[in-house]
């Protein structure tokens, strides 16, 4: 990448600009450069120009496999040789099949507790890369103590879905090619869960382009993010959420929250409704007609 950037002082979240960057250099060999589209039709109905980053381009089919790789590969550099290098997460899904193809990919095992809910295709995509999946019942503690019985039971190394800092550094990857194809974004909208996403892609571009405006979606039965950010402290789900956006059932962590508390300009709330009819409606508009001829 060769942007000019911006130096904005990170170093108190333990992450900054050269650590996404270095994630670059370390994953751009596994990972794609997703395209970026956009829609005549998406332009006429809003004032401004909409691009959209399709990370369902993206190998196991999500944005987790960023984050997973770089985690993944940099632990399978220290721990040389890996014949007895586990990794073990807990995931609904995405995150659990991009650990799983890293860990393919890295010759090394790995063992993936996932709720008991989790949909049928991502647990099959977490078998068909090579993974053991162990199934839980479907709440964040459950995950978790399943999680760390099988850590304790394989010796393995646990990678985190959103509080690893080499995640964190492998999403945000997202914003360094992002800003390098739509260098005028004005404002760029990201789901928030976890957070790891998120923080990285405030990372990257708040140092790249400190007047960026970086927003977080996330559904009104998911709403900690919001929540926290308008009490100025961290207020987890106090339960799992009741929501279609089944990779958004999580809440931010403490690694991610002051990256976010910091750097966030504001979090958009949106119902279960909004939620599917704009599903619907992206699904369609992308089916009937074709991305502009600039899409990248």
């Amino acid at each position: 990448m060769d942007l000019t950037t911006t130096s904005v002082n990170m170093k108190d979240f333990g992450i900054e600009l050269k650590d996404v960057q270095q994630a670059h250099e370390h994953v751009k060999r596994h990972t794609k450069i997703t395209p970026v589209m956009d829609f005549d039709y998406f332009d006429n109905k809003v004032s401004c120009k909409l691009y959209f980053k399709c990370e369902l381009f993206q190998k196991t089919g999500s944005f987790k496999f960023r984050g997973a790789i770089n985690s993944v590969s940099k632990l399978v550099e220290k721990e040389a040789p890996t014949d007895n290098v586990t990794v073990v997460t807990h995931s609904s899904g995405n995150h659990g099949q991009a650990v799983a193809l890293a860990a393919k990919l890295c010759h090394v095992k790995a063992h993936i507790v996932m709720p008991s809910n989790a949909p049928t295709c991502k647990v099959n995509g977490v078998k068909g890369y090579g993974a053991t999946v162990i199934h839980c019942f479907p709440s964040e503690r459950a995950r978790e103590e399943e999680a760390s019985k099988v850590i304790k039971e394989t010796n393995g190394c646990f990678i985190h879905s959103s509080q690893s800092l080499d995640v964190i550094a492998g999403q945000g990857t997202i914003g360094l090619e992002l800003l390098e194809q739509v260098a005028d974004l004005d404002a760029i909208v990201a789901p928030v869960g976890g957070g790891g996403m998120l923080s990285g892609i405030c990372i990257a571009a708040k140092s790249i382009k400190p007047s960026i405006k970086v927003y977080a979606a996330e559904p009104i039965n998911a709403d900690d993010c919001a929540r926290s950010m308008k009490a100025h402290k961290l207020l987890p789900n106090e339960k799992t959420p009741d929501t279609v956006a089944d990779g958004l059932r999580v809440s931010v962590g403490p690694v991610t929250w002051p990256i976010l508390h910091k750097l966030l300009d504001d979090v958009i709330v949106v119902s279960e409704e909004e939620i599917l009819v704009r599903f619907f409606l992206l699904s369609f508009i992308v089916a009937t007609h074709r991305p502009n001829k600039n899409s990248v």
